[in-house]
């Protein structure tokens, strides 16, 4: 068996906005501005916002499809 070791940063569940931004390679303004619109999910810890890991990798998915169907037409 193989024992594959994950990157601490990809077993993080919730991100901060920095860290968030950072993953995806966008400025900290840029994520803000997605996250207050609503286009990446955030929750509430407390007074803290975060942003659930696997919501930036459904937001990618969402820009790939809008591009493929963009495409289409």
């Amino acid at each position: 068996m193989v024992d594959v070791q994950v990157p601490r940063e990809e077993q993080q569940l919730l991100l901060r906005v920095e860290e968030a931004a950072a993953r995806l390679g966008i400025g900290r303004s840029l994520m803000y501005r997605l996250v207050l619109s609503g286009e990446v999910e955030s929750v509430h810890v407390g007074r803290l916002r975060r942003i659930p890991a696997e919501c930036l990798a459904e937001h990618v998915a969402r820009l790939r499809a809008g591009v493929r169907s963009a495409e289409v037409e």
